[in-house]
């Protein structure tokens, strides 16, 4: 089926989510609906209970070393 994937990647969703560019609802039914061959990841930073709630595996990232202040934000690479 040319409507079907394995894996949809949705980066920074859950900072769209934050900034209520989306509905956590929505991102909720995205998730409910899916096909059980697919895999969803969403990415980005203060996911909600709610989609923590819903998630098979959840990963956080810190910092431990990065380049700022000194290098600014990149063309190509950081935006």
């Amino acid at each position: 089926n040319k409507n079907r994937y394995d894996v949809i990647i949705l980066d920074e969703i859950l900072i769209a989510v934050r900034d209520s560019f989306l509905s956590e609802e929505k991102i909720l039914k995205l998730i409910d609906g899916k096909p059980k061959t697919s895999e969803i990841v969403l990415t980005g930073r203060y996911i909600t209970n709610k989609i923590i709630d819903k998630a098979d595996i959840i990963t956080e990232m810190k910092k431990v070393k990065h380049p700022f202040p000194d290098i600014r934000a990149r063309k190509g690479i950081e935006y």
